[in-house]
This record gives C-alpha cells, sequence and structure tokens, in this order.
C-alpha cells in the first residue's frame, strides 16, 4: 500500500478537519486568481474575461504615469511604516508588564479592558473617532477650549490623519495583539525564572535574559508577516475616515481601486493596479524572510 493512502486510512479524521479551509482557499483565493488576467485586457463586461482584447502592459504604464502614483504610493508606505513602528513594540510592552503583575484579579481587569476595544467594528470605532474630535462638540475641542487653546478640526487638517488613524489603531488592537506573546511568556520553563532569583536577578534583568529571548522567535514571525503586508492597508477604516479635506494624506491604493474600479467601473485599469499592490507585498516578503534566515534561526520557511 502507498504510504500516502496508508497515511489517509490510519489519520482520515485529521484529514477530515483540514478539509474545510483547504476548500476555503481553493475556491476563494486560487480560483479566481484566474481574474487577474483582467489586468492585462481591456475587459468588456459583454466579451467576458476571456473574449476581451489583450493590451498587455497598457493599465500599469497608466497607472505610473498617473499623477495620483506617487501619493498613492507615499500614503500607503507612510501609512504602513507608521502603523509598524507604532503598533508592533506596544503589545510586546504590555504583554512583558502584565506577565510582571501577581495579582490575578488586577491583571485579568487589564486583560479585559485592553482586549475590549479589539471588538468595537469598524464603523463604531471611526463614529467614536469623529465624534471625540468633532468641532465644538468633541471630547477633545472642549478640553482644548477649557485650556485656552484653539479650536482645531483634526479631521479636516491632513497632517493629523496619519497620526488619529495609527493612534486610534494601536488602542484598539494592542491587547488583542497581546495575547500571542502571552502565550509565548507563558511557555517558559518556570526553572529559569526560579535560577535567576537565586542568582540575584532583578525584575528588570529577568525581563531581559529571560522573557525577550522567549519572544524572538515568534515576534520574528509576526514581523515578517507585518512587513509582507506594508501596501496593504485596511480599506474600510481609511475610507470612513476620508473625507475632502483630508484626502491628500488618507488616500491609499485599496481606496483608489475602490473608486477607479467600483465607483468607475474601470475594472481592467483597478485590477492592474491591486495586482501590482499584490506583487510588490510578495517581494518584500520574500526579502524579509530571506533576510531574517539569513541573520536568525527563525522564518516563514
Amino acid at each position: 500500500m502507498h504510504p500516502a493512502v496508508k497515511s489517509l486510512r490510519n489519520h482520515w479524521e485529521l484529514y477530515l478537519l483540514i478539509l474545510p479551509p483547504v476548500l476555503y482557499l481553493l475556491i476563494f483565493k486560487y480560483i479566481p486568481m484566474g481574474g487577474v488576467t483582467i489586468a492585462f485586457k481591456n475587459f468588456n463586461v459583454v466579451q467576458g474575461i476571456w473574449g476581451s482584447p489583450w493590451v498587455g502592459f497598457k493599465h500599469f504604464e497608466a497607472f505610473f504615469a498617473s499623477p495620483n502614483f506617487m501619493l498613492l504610493m507615499k500614503n500607503t508606505i507612510g501609512i504602513s511604516f507608521y502603523s509598524l513602528l507604532a503598533g508592533f513594540p506596544v503589545p510586546i510592552l504590555l504583554a512583558l508588564a502584565l506577565n510582571e503583575i501577581r495579582t490575578g484579579f488586577f491583571k485579568k481587569s487589564v486583560q479585559m479592558v485592553t482586549y475590549a476595544p479589539h471588538f468595537i467594528s469598524t464603523v463604531v470605532m471611526v463614529s467614536i473617532i469623529i465624534l471625540m474630535l468633532s468641532p465644538h462638540v468633541g471630547v477633545v475641542e472642549r478640553i482644548m477650549t477649557f485650556f485656552g487653546l484653539p479650536s482645531t478640526n483634526f479631521m479636516g487638517l491632513p497632517q493629523y490623519f496619519k497620526s488619529i488613524y495609527v493612534w486610534s489603531g494601536v488602542w484598539q488592537e494592542m491587547g488583542y495583539a497581546s495575547i500571542i506573546y502571552i502565550a509565548a511568556l507563558a511557555s517558559v520553563d518556570p526553572a529559569l525564572y526560579e535560577a535567576a532569583r537565586i542568582d540575584g536577578a532583578s525584575r528588570f534583568r529577568k525581563i531581559i535574559h529571560i522573557d525577550i529571548p522567549a519572544l524572538i522567535p515568534i515576534s520574528t514571525i509576526l514581523l515578517i508577516l507585518s512587513l509582507g503586508n506594508v501596501m496593504g492597508v485596511g480599506f474600510e477604516k481609511i475610507y470612513l475616515m476620508q473625507n475632502p479635506l483630508n484626502v491628500s494624506a488618507s488616500e491609499v491604493i485599496s481606496t483608489y481601486v475602490y473608486k477607479v474600479g467600483l465607483l468607475g467601473a474601470n475594472f481592467s485599469f483597478s485590477s492592474a493596479v491591486g495586482l501590482f499592490n499584490s506583487v510588490i507585498n510578495l517581494i518584500l516578503l520574500l526579502i524579509v524572510n530571506y533576510i531574517a534566515r539569513k541573520i536568525s534561526e527563525t522564518s516563514l520557511w
């Protein structure tokens, strides 16, 4: 009997368990990849994908020559790296801090308070941001007025958009993102802490020499995945926060594809832009994974 057939017969329950996610990937991720040929054609609904005329890299050239190209790249990369620099260390610091808390009730209370914002929907979150920063009636505006500071329309000023987007995201996701780091710290051998205590190590020294090394492997994996998605700035929150006053700082590739592709019905052009975005993400993922494999023992493959 072939080893593959034998394995299937002996472990059919496990194969059945992974069947739904595999089917999901095939149906919704891999099969639709055939549609990327639209990016190389002048897509016509009547003629269909395969009947539409082939134009090669025409839409890519149009995008690169577009006056919006540099603005889109600047905003997309800027917001992504800002989010990464601000948001990546915070869950690690929160996990380290929670790991040092010895009072069970207080620790669970902090965890609950920091986890809760993750479950707020994007629409509600943006509504909270707008209400908080609304001129004349917002909480922030009232505090500024109380201290005699001038009225400021934060949502209407492009220079504030990135910070509002990033730090509201950090506040919303830091607790939930810290779960995986807390789990990694929970797996540390208690004998290491006991040996450090006997040697007279302070809490800070324990964090430096025990906790942080334990977090490096998982942190490296998550950093690789984050850097591999630099061009994939989320659409919903940015689009909901966007307005005519801050569009110069809030227009990113995902919102541009939506406006051009769905609202403007230019499906071929928007597909070309989306494909370019995905290819850049793939290249970045391969480069970062290669670097991580060279300088450390941790990588995706």
